[in-house]
């Protein structure tokens, strides 16, 4: 395939991917480009889609997605999902985000991507586009309504050409027999639509000689009725200026073995101009756009296409076939021309294509062609044709235009060449030099920026610099950017003022210029851009820039604030390393701006300075502050910490925080000991802040020392309310007596919590202050009220009492009180204290601190008032309480009537005073167990089974029902003797019945319900009483059972019967249901439970219904008593048991009695089973003909099913009569070969058209050896490939291999013939008919699967088949080598020279030499000059001298002496040398193009040659590499003259001339004395020559050479005194000129030189200054 115009590959083949084979068509499989493939599978865990990516290493990506469609935007990773049709959503699944969501009305049937942002969507009467990435959440656009045309039609591709104004919409059909094509063309701008025949189209551009624009076509493809293809390329919007393009008309040929064929995928190179139609069946054409030729035609693909997209930029095009291979095709770029040129014979469109498409080939036609017109004089056709070559577009073509002068009032040829070029595309870089020239010479810039921005130039460096030199640096700049010249952009932007682009640009070309040589330029022109870009290359760490020095460059020129700015942002990481840059910056602005570095220390940015030296810059410059931040002497310390007039407070006392505990005291007391009126504020925040560090007792001290009590109290006073030394808050409150600040020691009293009260109250008894309020509180706080009071009684400090009961805490009345008795105060003092605190004493306290003196009355009042103020102060109540019960005060009413009494303290008060008056209380009170235990305690329990019944609590009941309870018996007699009795509400009794279930007492429990039931009482006929009563009687005496059910008919049978059955009371059970007439239950307790079927069958007769003869005839067939229980089910009419009695029946062979129930169940009943079970009783009893009428009549019966039944228990007669009669054609063919009816089978197969029909019937032909019907069989079997192996396997058991072979050939003319058959027909050929093979090949080699059949040649040693098939299948290798081991039956020197030249392993070649020189050496010649492009030469010829065989190979050795090879030259020589050809040495040796071979160790081999011819050319080789002394001596000896006065003018060497003259002097060879003075005239001494000439007497022989020198010395005198006048002409002529504008070098610099600002000069070499 190495002659066809296209490159042809299989990018991938999706199932070794794991793609399922089934998911391969276009419902599952999409292609959207050569980008993604996307293919939905369903698998059992569900569906997914798997996405293959063809562009990176065919990598595969699964999602789990329930979508029934999904295709991949052509170029990103971004998926489109339908779901149901309507729903459609688009997911980037690289950002994992949706970009839209819509539901349309109607499902979506087709849908394409139009453009990388367009969707199409194609409804089933509509046709929309999408904009998906317009970043809104619009939904698609209705573009128009689907035409009528395509109503019935699969809609198969929607296309739109680039603008979106024209659309065309493709669909197929079935129709008449062929698969029809509709296209719907749309165009946008005229809202109409038209239907068009065709199967593909495609919108595509192509740009027409003379046209300004490209020119828009619609191509469209057809396969009309009448079986001809055709495709069409028409024009639309025709743009004016254009020429007109003719609508092209070709045919599309279809082969006559393709009649089904149709075209499936239309692609167009815009860029080629080239359309390629891929058809279904595999077939690709070529056309060209323009002219419409047709190309190429050929087959790429055995297997139907089903879909396809543009590959390579729209270049190609990409498709799948239903095997899952992904191939592609493009025209290959180095074969297209030369196939045009030979193939079609076309040159016009192989020039066509050369120029559009840029396709080598066609050079030497455009050359000719141009050199032609250009000697025509036609310039400006032959500018078109060199602008229309890629190959002529170089720089001597423009040389050659632009030297040629146009007829007057003609275009220069140069601008017509320019002009088609910029009408084409880009200019190359020489063009575009060329160019501008003018064009900026002329001061056009505006049109060269136009032609920049359309790229209609290629930049680069020198076209910069021609820019630049036009004083254009912007422009300049752009044509530096898109050359990537990176030194040049970065000083354009610098000269250009354009700093923040400088680092960006440089990040993105990875470039790094000097920033300091730059920096330093950026100052002197503006300081603070310089600054601004020195700061914002610290930005980038990646980029190395030296600071100190950029710092200085600021420095140095005095820009202060830049420099510092600069360093400022340098040093914000503070590292350890840059503490000198610290130091100076700080220096450099203490020195000249210290508010700056005042600034900078306060701002803390740096640590790593030199701070002494800092310090005392700062004391000088007077920021005393920051010397004091950076002074660590104490000394100094203390001599600038005094300057508190000057220093902030705030940042004096934050400083105190960085000194340690002495030197704080110290500045302390400096500042006490200095100006104590000024500093103490100070003082004091200090002490304030700092006093947990330095210590209060220490501070305290300090001021104690210095005798400063208010600062002592105004410190103390801070920290008060903080400090946790009680020390502390001791000496505050004794300042504040000091004081006097009586209120401030009342609050810390109040507030602090850790003073030592006992040393406080001490301090305060002592002090004794006029106010007693903090003593109060220090008492009350730390609850000295006993002390407080005595104190306070003791002082006559009445008053105060009253204020602390009354003001200070009413809560300690109680302590009072008693602190009161205690001191035997008067009562009604107390009496009138407590009266006037009335509601806010706690009752409870002041009760227990008066029972303690047992003196409660005297709290009587006291009471009765706080019950009068509205108090339910439940204490009050239990107080009043126990003083009634103590005076015997009706306590009994009171218990009863009052509720707001705490019935467990007042119960346990009176247990032992009265249990009665306990028992009211608990029982008001609810409290259970303290009732239970004192009527158990005091035999109460009349009294406890009341209150159990009335408070009816299941937990109550069953804490005293326990067994554990001595006193249950007693209780349960009283429950059922006094309790009971006085009931009449049912709810108690029900929970009690419970109480004695749970705790199974249940003796007591019958006892009880006996009494409740059977005496008169309001609860005889209760429905649960009496069931209960039985139930208990059954699991506790189950002989009281039957006489409880004689007795009671109130209970419920549904719920005592179940339980008697339960508990095996059968016979107690059958009466309860016969009692109340449930005769259903009743038979059920007959026939299950007691078990007895013959007093069930008495009971049936007794009552004779027919649910009681269906329930016996149920029992019956349970106990296999089947006769009986078919009678009683006929007896009952009802059928509905009939599965279970069919079933049984059948098992016990009871066919005969089952027809009697069949037949009564079908008088109500029409159920498949049963007309079934009718029929399988029939044929178990062979009644054949009854099946017959039955079948014949009306009936329900699954007969399939049935006859399956009856083929598997091989009653083949009566399945033969199912099977017909509901046309099963399958199963009664399989019946029918068992019932040895084979024609019938056959027939009967043809019907069913089941593949394991035909298999079953044709392995039982083959087994009857019915080879005919077998063949028939077999025709329909070898059409699925999957049934191929075990056919064959079938026919080659059974030896039949003639028959098998027989079939195969019949079936290749089938027509669904697949490779499988050709293949396996190839496999049986090599096994048993090895003649046939050969020509099955030659024939089918296309259609069959080559790998298998390889193998099966190989195995049968069919060594020329097996070499045609690696041939054809391309693997050269294989070929050669069997063709070399097998040759004695498959060599052919024809063939093999065209095998091994296209075996890509080289060391086939070797071999192929090597076998040749063994077995055809006479052919190896021929070999050799096919093979010589691929060869490695000196391999070759070293294979041959080693075995002494190269004269073998002395034609191939000449020919490829051109290849100028030195092992292959040093060969050819040897040869030479053996045959002793001089002449040919010698031309082998002169001719410059074989100049490689050791001419040295030639030269040697050949100086003592015994031919003198070889020693002449030893001398020759000598002379060439310059080793002229062993030339001489060769040549000399030899007497060769004539070469050796050659060989000493070659070597222009003086000595050597010298000494040559001498030997000629010496030896009397006058003659050659002369000849040697003129072939080396110019090396030879003239001196030297006229001594040997004086010494020799050789005057004659010299006298032409002494005229020679003498004309030579003479013209070159005459030369000097010429240029001598000149230059005093000129001289004179100079002096009259004035000296007008002439720069001085000083000051101006070179003449003709400007300055072009910083940065970069230009130098015109295409490089800066930059290194």
């Amino acid at each position: 395939m190495s002659d066809i115009p296209i490159d042809f590959t299989e990018l991938t083949q999706l199932t070794s991917l794991g793609i399922s084979p089934s998911s391969l068509d276009s419902k599952s499989t999409t292609l959207e480009s050569d980008h993604y493939v996307c293919v939905r599978e369903s698998g059992p865990s569900g569906n997914t889609v798997a996405i293959v990516d063809l562009k990176n290493n065919n990598e595969i990506t699964r999602k789990n997605m329930t979508a029934d469609n999904a295709i991949m935007h052509p170029s990103q990773f971004v998926i489109s999902l339908r779901a149901n049709g309507t729903t459609l959503q688009i997911f980037n699944l690289g950002s994992k985000e949706r970009l839209k969501a819509f539901t349309l009305d109607e499902p979506v049937v087709f849908w394409k991507w139009l453009s990388e942002e367009h969707l199409g969507l194609v409804t089933g009467s509509s046709i929309y586009f999408w904009h998906v990435f317009d970043g809104t959440n619009n939904g698609p656009v209705k573009l128009t309504d689907r035409h009528h045309t395509l109503n019935n039609a699969q809609i198969i591709n929607f296309v739109a050409e680039p603008a979106l104004n024209w659309f065309a919409v493709t669909g197929i059909a079935q129709e008449d027999g062929r698969v029809a094509g509709h296209v719907q063309l749309y165009s946008r701008s005229r809202n109409v639509s038209q239907a068009i025949e065709g199967h593909v189209s495609k919108f595509a551009s192509i740009r027409l000689t003379g046209a300004s624009t490209p020119t828009k076509v619609f191509c469209v493809g057809n396969k009309n009725a009448q079986g001809q293809g055709n495709l069409h390329i028409i024009e639309i919007d025709h743009v004016d200026g254009n020429p007109p393009f003719q609508k092209k008309s070709v045919d599309i040929f279809f082969p006559p073995d393709a009649a089904n064929d149709f075209p499936i995928s239309l692609q167009a190179s815009d860029q080629y101009g080239i359309i390629y139609v891929l058809t279904k069946y595999g077939f690709i054409h070529l056309y060209d756009m323009e002219t419409g030729a047709n190309l190429f035609v050929n087959r790429i693909t055995a297997d139907p296409v089903f879909t396809a997209a543009a590959y390579n930029n729209g270049t190609g095009i990409v498709t799948i076939n239903r095997t899952g291979q992904v191939l592609s095709v493009e025209v290959a770029k180095d074969k297209i021309i030369p196939y045009v040129l030979e193939k079609l014979s076309n040159i016009p469109l192989a020039l066509a294509l050369s120029s559009r498409g840029g396709f080598p080939g066609a050079e030497n036609l455009f050359q000719q062609q141009f050199q032609n017109l250009l000697s025509q004089g036609d310039y400006a056709n032959a500018a078109k044709v060199a602008a229309s070559s890629e190959q002529l577009r170089t720089q001597d073509t423009i040389n050659k235009l632009k030297h040629i002068t146009p007829q007057p009032g003609q275009i220069s040829p140069l601008l017509q060449y320019f002009s088609t070029l910029l009408d084409r595309g880009t200019l190359n870089k020489y063009e575009s030099i060329e160019l501008a020239k003018p064009v900026l010479q002329q001061d056009r810039k505006p049109l060269f920026e136009k032609w920049l921005k359309e790229d209609k130039l290629t930049s680069s460096e020198e076209l910069g610099d021609i820019v630049k030199s036009y004083n254009d640096t912007a422009l300049a700049l752009a044509v530096y950017i898109r050359a990537n010249v990176n030194i040049k952009v970065v000083s354009s932007l610098a000269e250009l003022g354009q700093f923040d682009k400088i680092i960006p640009y440089c990040e993105k070309v990875g470039y790094a210029p000097d920033y300091t040589n730059l920096i330093q330029n950026l100052v002197r022109v503006s300081p603070d851009k310089a600054s601004e870009f020195a700061t914002s290359l610290l930005s980038r760490p990646e980029i190395p820039i030296n600071a100190e020095n950029i710092a200085d460059l600021f420095f140095s020129q005095n820009y202060i604030q830049q420099g510092t700015a600069f360093l400022l942002d340098y040093l914000k990481n503070d590292a350890p390393s840059e503490g000198h840059l610290q130091t100076k910056v700080l220096e450099i602005n203490l020195l000249h701006a210290p508010q700056v570095a005042d600034a900078i220390l306060g701002n803390q940015m740096f640590s790593h300075y030199d701070k002494p030296t800092i310090g005392k810059l700062c004391e000088k410059s007077g920021l005393f502050q920051r010397a004091l931040e950076h002074y660590d002497d104490l000394k100094d310390i203390k001599r600038v910490i005094v300057h508190t007039n000057v220093l902030p407070n705030d940042w004096l006392v934050s400083y105190f925080g960085q000194l340690n505990v002495q030197q704080s005291v110290a500045c302390l007391k400096e500042l006490l000991g200095n100006n104590i009126q000024q500093n103490l504020q100070v003082v004091i925040q200090v002490a304030t802040k700092y006093s947990d560090l330095i210590g209060p007792l220490t501070l305290i001290k300090i001021f104690e020392d210095y005798k400063c009590v208010e600062g002592e109290y105004y410190y103390l006073s801070s920290i008060v309310n903080l400090t946790p030394e009680a020390d502390v808050v001791f000496k505050y409150i004794e300042a504040a007596a000091k004081m006097n600040q009586t209120k401030e020691i009342e609050r810390v009293v109040r507030d602090n919590n850790v003073y030592n009260g006992e040393k406080v109250k001490n301090f305060l008894k002592e002090f004794k202050l006029d106010d007693q309020l903090p003593l109060i509180i220090v008492c009350d706080r730390f609850n000295f009220v006993h002390d407080l009071i005595l104190y306070l009684y003791k002082n006559q400090y009445f008053k105060f009492i009253e204020v602390y009961v009354q003001s200070v805490n009413p809560s300690n009345t109680p302590q009072v009180v008693a602190g009161l008795l205690d001191v035997d105060c008067d009562e009604n003092i107390i009496k009138n204290l407590l009266l006037s605190v009335l509601g806010r004493v706690p009752i409870k306290e002041l009760v227990a601190e008066v029972e303690k003196r047992n003196r409660l009355k005297i709290l009587l009042p006291f009471l009765e008032k706080t019950l009068e103020g509205g108090s339910n102060d439940q204490e009050v109540y239990n107080t009043l309480a126990k003083i009634y019960i103590d005076s015997n005060n009706s306590p009994e009413k009171f218990l009863q009537e009052n509720s707001n009494y705490d019935t467990l303290a007042v119960g346990k008060y009176c247990e032992k005073r009265d249990p009665y008056l306990a028992y009211i209380a608990y029982s008001k009170g609810g409290n259970d167990d303290e009732l239970i235990n004192i009527t158990n305690e005091n035999k109460m329990y009349k009294y406890q089974a009341r209150y159990l019944l009335a408070k009816s609590d299941f937990g109550l009941w069953s804490k005293v029902l326990q067994e554990e309870n001595v006193h249950r018996r007693q209780l349960v007699d009283q429950v059922i003797s006094t309790g009971i009795p006085e009931l009449t509400d049912p709810e108690p009794i029900s929970i009690t019945v419970k109480a004695f279930m749970e705790n199974e007492l249940q003796q007591e429990l019958i006892e009880l319900l006996e009494k409740i039931i059977l005496e008169p009482s309001p609860f005889n006929d209760n429905t649960s009483l009496q069931g209960l009563l039985i139930l208990t009687a059954i699991k506790a005496d189950s002989s009281r059972v039957s006489n409880y059910i004689e007795k009671l008919d109130k209970f419920d049978p549904e719920e005592i019967a179940p339980l008697c059955i339960d508990n095996q009371l059968y016979e107690e059970a059958f009466e309860v249901y016969d009692k109340f007439e449930l005769r259903n239950d009743a038979m059920k307790v007959l026939v299950e439970d007691i078990m007895s079927l013959d007093r069930g069958e008495q009971y049936a007769e007794k009552y004779d219904t027919s649910d009681l003869w269906y329930q016996l005839g149920t029992a019956q067939l349970n106990g296999l008593r089947v006769p009986e229980a078919i009678d009683s089910y006929v007896k009952s009419r009802n059928p509905q048991n009939y599965e279970q009695v069919i079933e049984i029946a059948e098992h016990a062979g009871k066919e005969e009695e089952l027809i009697a129930f069949l037949d009564m169940a079908r008088e109500t009943l029409r159920e498949p089973l049963i007309d079934g079970a009718l029929i399988h009783a029939y044929a178990s009893l062979d009644k054949l003909s009854d099946i017959e009428r039955f079948v014949g009549g009306t009936n329900v019966a699954d007969l399939e099913s049935i006859g399956d039944k009856l083929f598997e228990a091989k009653n083949y007669k009566a399945a033969k009569i199912l099977y017909s009669n509901v046309s099963k054609y399958s199963k009664l063919a399989t019946t029918l070969v068992y019932l040895e009816d084979y024609q019938g089978a056959v027939d009967c197969a043809r019907k069913a058209s089941n593949t394991n029909v035909w298999k079953e019937v044709n392995s039982a032909c083959i087994q009857n050896k019915e080879f005919r019907l077998a063949q028939i069989c077999g025709l329909n079997l070898i059409i699925d490939a999957e049934e191929l192996p075990e056919l064959v396997k079938t026919y080659e058991f059974n030896g039949y291999f003639n028959e098998l072979i027989a079939l195969f050939e019949s079936g290749l003319g089938l027509e669904r013939a697949h490779m499988g058959m050709f293949t396996e027909l190839a496999i049986l050929y090599s096994k048993y008919s090895p003649e046939k093979v050969m020509e099955h090949l030659k024939l089918f080699w296309s259609r069959i699967n080559i790998p298998k059949v390889l193998t099966a040649c190989e195995e049968a040693h069919l060594y020329p088949e097996l070499i045609f098939l690696y041939c054809h299948y391309e693997e050269w290798d294989n070929a050669a080598l069997t063709m070399i081991e097998r040759s004695e039956v498959a060599f052919d020197h024809a063939s093999f020279k065209e095998i091994v030249v296209k075996a890509p392993n080289l060391e086939i070649y070797y071999k192929a030499i090597q076998f040749y020189l063994n077995e055809n050496p006479s052919l190896l010649v021929d070999l050799l000059s096919v093979l010589t492009p691929k060869l490695d030469l000196p391999r070759v010829v070293r294979i041959f001298v080693k075995s002494d065989n190269l004269p073998l190979i002395k034609p191939f050795l000449i020919s490829v002496l051109e290849k100028n090879n030195s092992v292959v030259n040093s060969a050819y020589h040897d040869l030479l040398i053996e045959e002793e050809d001089y002449k040919s040495l010698r031309s082998s040796i002169e001719n410059e193009s074989n100049n490689r071979f050791n001419k040295l160790d030639l030269a040697e081999r050949l100086e003592n040659h015994d031919l003198i011819f070889f020693r002449q050319i030893s001398a020759t080789l000598y002379t060439k590499e310059k080793k002229f002394n062993k030339a001489i001596s060769i040549l000399k000896n030899d007497k060769l003259w004539p070469d050796l006065i050659k060989t000493v003018a070659i070597s222009k060497s003086q000595k050597i001339a010298h000494e040559t003259l001498d030997y000629f002097v010496e030896t009397g060879n006058h003659e050659c004395f002369v000849a040697l003075l003129y072939t080396s005239y110019e090396y030879i001494a003239h001196d030297y020559v006229l001594e040997l000439s004086w010494l020799h007497n050789l005057g004659n022989f010299i006298k032409p050479y002494e005229i020679s020198v003498a004309y030579e010395n003479q013209k070159r005198l005459n030369e000097v005194f010429e240029d001598f006048k000149k230059r005093k002409e000129a001289e004179k002529n100079g002096e009259d000129q004035p000296v007008i504008g002439q720069p001085l070098m000083i000051t101006n610099g070179p003449l003709g030189q400007s300055m072009t600002g910083l940065g970069y000069q230009p130098t015109g070499t295409g490089f800066g200054n930059g290194f």
